[in-house]
């Protein structure tokens, strides 16, 4: 790393960090406050900092493979649109097989989360319950991944285009990736802590343990972004993955005994350290096979 990419890294992380936490406390107290649209539309506004820091830090957004590469990596636009679902899925199926009682085909949680109107609302539409996780699932699997690419590619222009590429050079490639890794969890963490994202506010010990967990999911996450976007040299892959992950993460929720919500910290979701185990796996059988080549 030479004296220009050390700055460059400093000024990038400051502003990604900077920026994303001033949305992200801003987002927490409207949270707390009852306000879900303002909460909302911040976090999805925040997911823009780190593209927003790439410009800010000068470290050239010509570097990053904007360019749409189709030919020759349609196998890996696949593998980005459906391997987050396929990985959640058996993390999701891995954690009912251990935690059975944990799953319940009769959609407790999700009557809980409709309420009695957003189900009259269904209803009247000429829905039902079960046609609309119906709908939630191919939504998941078809075009969520694809609307989502547009929000993803907002950090994965910063983590992957430009973080990544500096520490690998730097620690090399496992130790970068991981660090990598480390940093885009903590990025996260004033969210976390303040409105209990990813894993609510009532697991085992809340607040800590719910961050530090989610920084190992953010290690192998990002090894798999990061792994697509070194084969691919195209950015909008990883954001489609990102999409893909993000599209799928709440699906098993779906499934989940309401009295099991406090237990996100194992499953079902690829956030959990059972469900997230696939996902584990996958990541660390990229550095084997990297290692080898």
């Amino acid at each position: 790393m030479n004296i220009d990419e050390k700055r460059c890294l400093t000024a990038y992380l400051i502003w990604a960090f900077g920026i994303a936490w001033v949305l992200q406390i801003a987002a927490g107290i409207c949270f707390q406050a009852g306000n879900p649209m303002a909460y909302t539309g911040l976090l999805a506004l925040s997911m823009f900092a780190p593209l927003v820091a790439v410009v800010l830090s000068k470290f050239g957004l010509k570097r990053i493979g904007w360019k749409p590469r189709i030919k020759g990596n349609i196998r890996w636009i696949l593998f980005a649109w459906f391997a987050p679902a396929v990985l959640g899925t058996l993390g999701a199926a891995l954690y009912f097989l251990l935690v059975p009682k944990a799953l319940d085909t009769e959609l407790s949680y999700l009557y809980n989360v409709l309420g009695s109107e957003g189900i009259r609302q269904l209803e009247n539409s000429g829905l039902s319950v079960s046609m609309y996780v119906v709908i939630s699932c191919i939504s998941a699997l078809t075009f969520a991944p694809w609307l989502n690419l547009f929000f993803a590619v907002g950090e994965e222009a910063g983590w992957r285009g430009a973080m990544y590429p500096i520490l690998k050079s730097r620690f090399g490639v496992l130790k970068g990736r991981i660090l990598g890794g480390i940093l885009w969890g903590i990025w996260h963490w004033p969210i976390m802590i303040l409105a209990g994202y990813e894993y609510g506010s009532s697991y085992w010990g809340a607040p800590i343990t719910g961050p530090l967990l989610f920084c190992l999911i953010t290690v192998a996450m990002g090894i798999l972004l990061d792994w697509l976007y070194d084969k691919t040299h195209c950015i909008w892959v990883p954001a489609l993955c990102h999409g893909a992950i993000n599209a799928f993460a709440g699906v098993p929720t779906i499934f989940l005994n309401p009295s099991y919500r406090n237990q996100l910290l194992l499953g079902p979701l690829m956030i959990g350290l059972v469900g997230g185990l696939p996902m584990l796996a996958f990541s660390a059988w990229i550095c084997t096979r990297e290692g080898k080549e």
